[in-house]
């Protein structure tokens, strides 16, 4: 999962060193994942309207009801 985020982003920043993706799983497994990207490339990265968000958010639902997981992404 975190290689397909930093995948995704990687693809779509100006800045593809600053991408860092970090993860933290709660008590009832729920995954969230914590996409970090340079100042510059946020707006490109949440999209208009939040729409590039909310793709990568849907890509990410999919890959993980593959794996039996219920994941989340915030973006900072």
């Amino acid at each position: 999962m975190k290689e397909l985020i930093e995948y995704i982003a990687k693809s779509i920043v100006s800045y593809p060193d600053d991408v860092v993706v970090s993860s933290s799983e709660k008590d009832d497994g729920d995954v969230t994942y914590l996409l970090q990207v340079h100042p510059d490339d946020k707006g490109r990265v949440i999209g208009r309207q939040g729409r590039v968000a909310q793709s990568i958010r849907s890509l990410l639902r999919v890959a993980a009801v593959k794996n039996g997981l219920h994941v989340s992404l915030e973006i900072e």
